[in-house]
């Protein structure tokens, strides 16, 4: 049973009962469920003494029992200090009532933290004014559920509401998400799987490492896509998601990602040093991602193509004198934006892929989004464009 919404304002306690469908259910994610809230915000509540089973505080990871009564007292909400700025730019491959899809240009930081107070990602999402109305005012971080570093490019799916959330957060939790990357790396990579414990470097707190006694389990699947001048074209696949973990697995074997600030070296090879330096950033790529549709169940998949900085280092990189397959020409001015079936205009990336891609947009009324009946496939885009 579902309890109403609770009211930011109101100081009378909720009672809610557990039910025998929840037998066993952790504290927050009841309580997240039965009042329609993010599990943040529930266990922000909890961790501050404002909800109690059977009269007494419990932990937010503690176990419920069938039966047992719980009272919450909403608090007021934690309000975001991002502000819309339509001025950051990115592509949305898809956009629904529960989620939006977007390939992720580098540069771009996801949310703001120490040092980003603004033009990140989430700045440029609250401009589309996509988020569910009032859920931006009590989470910090409106619909992320996953990362992918500044320097990394590439598809990231982004929640519009608090129970699609809950559904991504719990299939990522699960490992049930294909992901695939592609990178260069430096040196002669080999094809095999990499599994490890992950943790903080013991002596540099921003790194992480495989080196450590005690840590999460991680495991990546690289797959050799092409040999080239000095270095390797990879696939990479994730049982797991930690943070760092490709550029951790791929350094510590001994093949780091080309143009990685924080693990990688300057190669020794003139001509890959100098791709690296072109590139400015890894050349890491989140090129596929994997999900089931948390309102249609439905199993859908999006992929968006290297951008155009990356396809550059590759045909520099590569030994055979045959131009490899890069992306489009940049579209003339009368193709450069396109509106999609859903009513953003979409542009396309020029250049070396430094721009971050939504060159304008309209504002989207949510009547005229579509019900969410499956999500089709992203489209590969013409023009180029934190587990990584």
């Amino acid at each position: 049973m579902k309890a109403a919404p609770a009211s930011p304002a109101s100081a009378e306690a909720i009672a809610l009962v557990v039910p025998p469908d929840a037998n066993g259910a952790r504290l927050d994610r009841y309580v997240a469920v039965a009042l329609g809230m993010s599990r943040s915000e529930a266990q922000r509540w909890i961790a501050r003494g404002r909800v109690t089973v059977e009269g007494a505080a419990r932990d937010a990871s503690g176990k419920l029992r069938a039966g047992e009564r719980v009272a919450v007292r909403p608090e007021a909400p934690a309000r975001t200090e991002a502000l819309p700025d339509a001025g950051v730019r990115f592509d949305v491959m898809h956009v629904d009532d529960d989620i939006v899809v977007v390939d992720k240009p580098a540069g771009l930081v996801v949310h703001p933290a120490h040092g980003h107070a603004g033009g990140t990602l989430v700045n440029g999402l609250l401009a589309l004014g996509l988020f569910k109305q009032g859920w931006t005012d009590d989470h910090s971080r409106p619909g992320i559920v996953h990362r992918l570093d500044k320097g990394t490019s590439g598809v990231m799916v982004v929640a519009l509401h608090p129970a699609a959330r809950e559904a991504l957060k719990a299939q990522f939790q699960a490992h049930s998400i294909d992901r695939a990357y592609e990178a260069i790396v430096v040196g002669e990579a080999r094809s095999g799987t990499m599994a490890t414990l992950h943790g903080r470097h013991p002596r540099d707190r921003i790194r992480f490492t495989t080196h450590v006694s005690h840590g999460k389990s991680a495991v990546t699947h690289v797959h050799l896509l092409a040999r080239l001048r000095g270095a390797t074209h990879v696939e990479c696949t994730l049982e797991t998601g930690r943070t760092h973990q490709i550029r951790v697995h791929l350094a510590e074997s001994g093949t780091p990602v080309l143009g990685d600030p924080l693990y990688g070296n300057a190669p020794r090879d003139p001509r890959v040093r100098e791709a690296g330096e072109r590139l400015g950033h890894q050349a890491l790529h989140a090129r596929l991602l994997g999900l089931v549709h948390p309102r249609t169940g439905e199993r859908v998949r999006f992929e968006a193509p290297p951008p155009r900085d990356f396809a550059d280092a590759l045909a520099e990189l590569r030994y055979s004198p045959s131009p490899s397959p890069s992306p489009s020409p940049s579209p003339s001015p009368s193709r450069a934006r396109k509106p999609s079936s859903l009513g953003i205009l979409v542009g396309a990336r020029h250049g070396h892929g430094h721009g971050h891609g939504l060159g304008l947009r309209v504002p989207i009324p949510r009547r005229s989004l579509p019900a969410p009946r499956g999500c089709p496939r992203a489209r590969r885009r013409e023009g180029a464009g934190s587990v990584a």
